[in-house]
C-alpha cells in the first residue's frame, strides 16, 4: 500500500490504489500505526517503525505502550481466536492489543474497513485497539475458512456475527490427485446447521473439497430466505436432486457455479426446477456437471435472466443451441463454450459468427471441449479483446493456437495443454505481451513442452507473475535465465513429468535453476519443484525464500536436512505439501515449533515413523496429527512407518467424525 507522510500535525491514511481515505489533525507526539500485510500504515508526525512483513510489534499513543505479547499470540488475536495452555477455546473477550481509545469517529472505521477486502489485512486492523476491533469485527461479512477443522461454526459465528457470506475449504489438496479417501470427511452439514440457527440472512457458500449432502442444500434453500450465490468446486455428496432444491426456492439466486464436482445423477430436472419467474440470475456455470439438461428451459432461463454476464454450458450443447444461446445473451463478459463438432452450414456457421461477435462485453473464453480446426476462424474476431482464454480441455494443434494467438494482443491469462508444443509456445510470447498467468497442462505421459518454450515465454511476456509448466525435459540454464527475465514472479511450479530427471543436457540435479527462482524472484508466494534436486537446493529455498507461503514437493531431496532448510529458513512458510521425499522423524520434529504458525502440513510416502507422529502430536496438543491408512485389514497402530500424515492447526481439538481409515493421534 502507499504510504504518505505528512511533516506536520496531520495524518492521512491512503489505499492500495492511492486515494485518500482520510485526514485529520493530531496532537504532538501521537503515532499510531495501521498494520497490514500488504504495508496499509497510518502516520502521524513522527517516523514509524514496523517489521518487514508489515506487522507491528509495539504500539503506542502518546508515552501508553502496549503490553508485551509474542508473535504468535498477536497472529491468535487479529482472527480473534485465543488458546490457552490447557485447551483450545475461543475468546472474543480479548479485543485488541490496547486499552486506550480510538481516535478515528466510528464513521470513519466503517468508511475505511469498506477499502479491506483482504482478510489478512482485516485480521491486522483487530490488532490496532478495542475500538478497531469491536468495528472489525462487527463489519466483517466475508469470512475465509482454510481449513473446516481448525475452527468450528460455532468459534466462527462467535467472532463475526454478522458474517453473510463463507468461503471454506475441506480436504487437502492432495485429494485432486487421489490420495486422500473419499470419505475422509469434511462435512458441510455442522456449518449449515450452525449458520441457519444464527445467521439467517447468509447470501453465498463458497466450498471446495468439501462433502456436501443433498439435505444440507435443502436446508439452505429453506434457512436462508436472501440466499444469492452457491460455488462448489471439487465437492462430492450431493445429487442433481439437491441442486433442484437451489434452483427451486432461492428466488433471489444470482450465481451457481459448479467446477469438477462428483455429482450423483438422480433424474433432477434441477436446470429446469428454476421458476418462470427467476430473472436475478448474473452467473451460471455447469460446464463439468455431466446431466442431460432441458435446453429449451435453458434458453428461457437465459432469455429473461437480463443481468447474466456468466455462462459456462457443457459438452453436450452443441453449436446451434449455443447460437440461440448468444442471441439471448449478448450481454456477457464470460462464456463457457460446449463442443465444436457439429457439422454447420455456410448460414449457420455466418449466423454462429454474428452471434459472437455482437457479444462486445466478453472477456473471457472457456470450453471448447472438443475444437474441429474448421471452426477456429470464427474466434478471431472474439480474440481481440479477451484477457482469459481457457484451452485446457481440448488438444489443439500448434498450427492453430499460432493463428489464434496473433489476435489476442489483450490476453492476461491464458491455460493450454502441452500439446500446443514449443512452437505454440512461442506463438503465446510473440502476440500476448500483457500475459499475467499461463498453465500449460499435460495431455499424456510424454510431454511436449521443453525449456525451449519456457525461455520463449520469459522473453516475449514481462509482465508473467503465475505459471504452471509440465514438460518432458528442462536444463538450469533455462531455468535461470527465466528468473531474471521475470523478477517479480509470484508462483512458480515447474513439473517435468519424468521424476527425478536431471538437467537433460548437462546430466547436473536442477539445484542451481530452482535456487535462481528463489534467488531472483523476491515475490515469490508458491512454490512446486520437480526433477532431480540435493539439499543444496532446499539450502537455496531456506536462505532466499522468506516470503514463500506454500511449498509443494515430489521425488526430490536427499536426506532430512532438506525439510530442515525449509522449516527453519522459510519464515513465512504455511503449507508444506510433500510426497515420496526421504524425509524422516528427524525432519519432523525439527519444525515442532513452526507448525502452530502453519496451516497445514502433509505428507506421504516419506519416512515418518509412527513413534515420531506421536511424540509431535503429544508434544503439540493443539495441532490435529492425523495418520490415514487405507489397508483396512490393517491396524495402524502396528505399523512402523506412517504412509499418510496429515498434520493442522486447530482451535476445535480432535475431530469426532473420522472414518475408520483415519486415526488421530494423542
Amino acid at each position: 500500500m502507499s504510504v504518505y507522510v505528512n511533516e506536520g500535525a496531520r495524518a492521512l491514511l491512503w489505499s492500495t490504489r492511492g486515494v485518500l481515505l482520510w485526514s485529520g489533525s493530531r496532537g504532538p507526539g501521537t503515532d499510531r500505526i495501521f498494520p497490514g500485510t500488504s504495508g496499509l500504515i497510518l502516520i502521524g508526525a513522527t517516523r514509524p517503525s514496523v517489521t518487514s512483513r508489515g506487522l507491528l510489534l509495539g504500539l503506542k499513543l502518546g508515552h501508553e505502550k502496549l503490553s508485551s505479547c509474542g508473535l504468535e499470540s498477536k497472529r491468535r488475536r487479529s482472527s480473534g481466536f485465543e488458546t490457552s495452555c490447557d485447551q483450545n477455546k475461543v475468546d472474543c473477550d480479548v479485543e485488541g492489543e490496547g486499552e486506550m481509545p480510538s481516535p478515528f469517529p466510528d464513521e470513519v472505521l466503517e468508511h475505511v474497513l469498506v477499502f479491506l477486502p483482504s482478510h489478512k489485512d482485516r485480521n491486522s486492523v483487530s490488532l490496532v485497539c478495542k475500538a478497531w476491533f469491536k468495528a472489525e469485527k462487527w463489519s466483517r461479512q466475508q469470512v475465509f475458512v482454510g481449513n473446516c477443522y481448525a475452527v468450528t461454526p460455532q468459534q466462527v459465528i462467535r467472532r463475526f456475527p454478522k458474517l453473510n457470506s463463507l468461503r471454506i475449504k475441506g480436504r487437502p489438496r492432495f485429494a485432486d490427485f487421489g490420495f486422500v479417501p473419499q470419505n475422509w470427511g469434511a462435512h458441510l452439514a455442522p456449518w449449515v446447521t450452525a449458520l441457519a440457527a444464527a445467521c439467517p440472512w447468509m447470501e453465498e457458500f463458497r466450498c471446495k473439497r468439501m462433502t456436501v449432502s443433498d439435505e444440507s442444500l435443502l436446508m439452505i434453500a429453506q434457512s436462508f430466505p436472501f440466499f444469492k450465490s452457491l460455488v462448489l468446486t471439487s465437492c462430492d455428496g450431493f445429487s442433481t436432486d439437491g441442486l433442484a432444491y437451489i434452483t427451486s426456492s432461492c428466488s433471489h439466486l444470482a450465481r451457481l457455479d459448479l467446477e469438477e464436482n462428483d455429482l450423483d445423477l438422480r433424474g433432477g430436472e434441477w436446470l429446469s426446477a428454476f421458476p418462470e419467474t427467476h430473472t436475478s440470475l448474473v452467473s451460471l456455470n455447469f460446464a463439468t456437471v455431466d446431466s442431460p439438461i432441458d435446453i429449451t428451459a435453458l434458453e428461457r432461463l437465459v432469455e429473461r435472466s437480463q443481468g447474466l454476464k456468466s455462462l459456462k454450458v457443457h459438452r453436450d450443447v452443441n453449436l446451434e443451441q449455443l447460437n440461440r444461446l448468444l442471441v439471448r445473451a449478448p450481454n456477457l463478459v464470460e462464456l463457457g463454450s460446449g463442443s465444436y463438432t457439429q457439422t454447420l452450414s455456410w448460414n449457420q456457421l455466418a449466423e454462429l459468427s454474428g452471434a459472437l461477435q455482437k457479444c462486445k462485453n466478453l472477456r473471457s473464453l472457456s470450453g471448447f471441449f472438443e475444437l474441429q480446426p474448421v471452426y477456429v476462424p470464427s474466434l478471431f474476431l472474439l480474440c481481440l479483446n479477451l484477457t482469459t482464454l481457457n484451452l485446457s480441455y481440448v488438444r489443439l494443434h500448434t498450427n492453430e493456437l499460432t493463428k489464434l494467438m496473433s489476435y489476442c494482443h489483450s490476453l492476461e491469462r491464458l491455460l493450454v495443454q502441452d500439446y500446443v508444443g514449443d512452437k505454440g509456445l512461442q506463438a503465446v510470447a510473440a502476440s500476448c505481451r500483457n500475459l499475467r498467468e499461463l498453465r500449460v497442462y499435460p495431455c499424456s505421459s510424454d510431454g511436449f513442452a521443453t525449456e525451449e518454450g519456457l525461455i520463449a515465454i520469459s522473453e516475449g511476456c514481462p509482465n508473467l507473475k503465475k505459471i504452471l509448466y509440465f514438460c518432458k525435459q528442462m536444463t538450469n540454464e533455462a531455468v535461470i535465465i527465466f528468473s531474471k527475465k521475470l523478477p517479480n514472479l509470484t508462483h512458480f511450479r515447474l513439473c517435468i513429468i519424468t521424476p527425478r530427471q536431471p538437467d537433460h543436457v548437462t546430466n547436473e540435479p536442477m539445484d542451481k535453476g530452482f535456487g535462481a527462482i528463489v534467488q531472483n524472484c523476491k515475490q515469490l508466494t508458491r512454490l512446486a519443484v520437480s526433477g532431480l534436486l540435493t539439499d543444496r537446493a532446499f539450502e537455496y529455498f531456506g536462505r532466499y525464500g522468506k516470503k514463500l507461503e506454500t511449498i509443494s514437493l515430489a521425488f526430490a531431496g536427499e536426506s532430512d536436512r532438506g525439510m530442515e532448510y525449509l522449516l527453519t529458513g522459510c519464515t513465512n512458510l504455511r503449507k508444506l505439501e510433500i510426497r515420496d521425499c526421504p524425509f524422516g522423524d528427524a525432519a519432523l520434529i525439527r519444525g515442532i515449533d513452526r507448525y502452530e504458525r502453519m496451516r497445514s502440513l502433509w505428507m506421504s510416502g516419506c519416512q515418518v515413523s509412527r513413534p515420531g507422529a506421536v511424540w509431535l502430536a503429544k508434544q503439540k496438543p493443539n495441532l490435529n496429527v492425523e495418520v490415514i491408512n487405507e489397508e483396512m485389514g490393517e491396524d495402524s497402530s502396528k505399523m512402523l512407518t506412517v504412509e499418510k500424515l496429515y498434520v493442522y492447526r486447530s482451535l476445535a481439538g480432535p475431530r469426532t467424525d473420522t472414518p475408520e481409515c483415519v486415526e488421530t493421534l494423542k
